[in-house]
């Protein structure tokens, strides 16, 4: 149970006014941020802030705008790779070990089909484990499929854990590559990262981690970590949409061929050949959203005053004070640990009797937003033994309140109500 100092934290709401979507409909209760977080008024500023003072195609132009805009890009890849961790020895950020693509599933595919098609050869084995998301699953099913590979799945025992027995029974030998999820966007579970990136290099494998649902949230430190690649996304933190992160380590992304080929990831084009540019322009074809890139700048520097430690406690609190009360309802079925200290950000749940999408269906009757579905993960939901291979998904982020998690309990005994009567 939370003490009272900590129920008093969630009650307080100091972050909501920062938030346009939320101030414009107060009578709202978001608690879908797993999918997507809202944005504060620093991020809807800095893009149009961007189009109306510095709008050019950044890296070949000459002119100020353009230099300006190239400028704005280059501070976007040093101020992430400070987020991250991905600093040299003297704490320099390291920008050009971040690559820009759309979202976090580019990032996996663009991994897929270059460090896979050059590590990974017929008999080899890609490591993943089942709570994956589809993102990190059917790259490596397509890759192992045309190299004659084999696809692993590191897999949970009963208390949600990948235990060190798992880990030194499926990484073996054999393994080239081994992508996991940091945090499950189903449980909301950790996994032990560091200890499972460990073992792969013993093995001599290169380590994945797919950050989107662990960046927006807790501490993360590649270096701490100590994985090859890292992908996440800018939307999930609060930043704009269209904008994913690829960070690897110098020496690998440099291995990796190019994933895209056109503009501005050329250094040279003759009629029969081409040599590419550099690293991280390598990976970027065609023009990028530079106003995206400037915005996920502005989003960063608005979450660090508030401060990373600060909204990581607030989140694991109401994630703790949202998984306690759904577990209090005799008619809800956690699904997960029954710990709430164990879930990070979401928390996945089953009204009994009720389809998942009937549920969010009535929950959006009463202004509650969740998620309901398979949520990108039907191997883990099979795995899991699900009924109708779904379920509803509540998830928070640091503007959330006490207030949002009591309204979503309210509602779920109106739906319960609403089938079964009021007894």
């Amino acid at each position: 149970m939370l003490t009272d100092a900590e129920l008093t934290s969630i009650a307080e709401r100091p972050y909501k006014s920062d938030f346009p979507l939320l101030t414009h409909n107060p009578n709202l209760t978001f608690l879908d941020s797993a999918a997507t977080a809202q944005r504060p008024i620093a991020v809807l500023d800095a893009e149009r802030r961007f189009y109306e003072t510095m709008n050019a195609n950044p890296l070949r132009g000459l002119y100020r705008l353009s230099v300006e805009a190239t400028a704005a890009i280059d501070a976007s890849r040093r101020h992430i790779a400070s987020f991250i961790g991905a600093v040299d020895d003297e704490g320099t950020p390291q920008g050009n070990q971040i690559v820009f693509t759309r979202n976090a599933s580019e990032s996996l595919n663009l991994v897929a089909k270059t460090l896979g098609r050059i590590a990974v050869g017929p008999g080899d084995d890609v490591v993943i484990s089942i709570m994956e998301h589809h993102s990190n699953i059917v790259p490596w099913q397509q890759l192992c499929r045309e190299v004659g590979a084999n696809l692993i799945y590191l897999r949970m025992d009963d208390d949600y854990r990948i235990t060190p027995e798992e880990i030194v029974a499926k990484i073996g030998p054999r393994a080239r590559i081994v992508s996991v999820t940091h945090v499950s966007n189903v449980l909301g579970v950790e996994n032990d990262v560091a200890a499972i990136g460990q073992r792969a290099h013993e093995m001599g494998a290169y380590f994945v981690v797919d950050g989107a649902q662990s960046v927006p949230h807790v501490h993360v430190d590649v270096q701490e970590i100590g994985c090859d690649l890292m992908a996440f996304s800018a939307h999930k933190l609060g930043g704009p949409m269209g904008i994913g992160v690829l960070w690897g380590r110098s020496e690998v992304l440099d291995a990796m061929p190019p994933f895209l080929t056109g503009g501005e990831m050329i250094d040279s084009v003759t009629e029969t050949d081409a040599a590419w540019a550099p690293v991280p322009q390598k990976f970027e074809a065609g023009t990028q959203d530079a106003a995206g890139s400037y915005a996920f700048d502005a989003d960063l520097t608005y979450l660090e005053s508030i401060g990373m430690e600060k909204i990581e406690t607030r989140e694991r609190i109401l994630a703790r004070y949202l998984a306690d009360r759904l577990a209090s309802l005799d008619f809800v079925d956690v699904i997960g640990p029954s710990e709430g200290s164990r879930h990070v950000g979401a928390v996945a749940f089953n009204v009994h009797g009720i389809h998942p999408h009937d549920v969010a269906s009535i929950l959006d009757m009463n202004d509650v937003c969740i998620r309901a579905g398979h949520h990108c993960a039907q191997p883990l939901l099979v795995e899991l033994g699900v009924e109708n291979n779904a379920t509803c998904r509540a998830s928070v982020a640091f503007y959330n309140d006490k207030q949002d998690v009591d309204r979503l309990i309210d509602a779920l005994r109106q739906v319960w109500q609403v089938f079964h009567g009021s007894n």
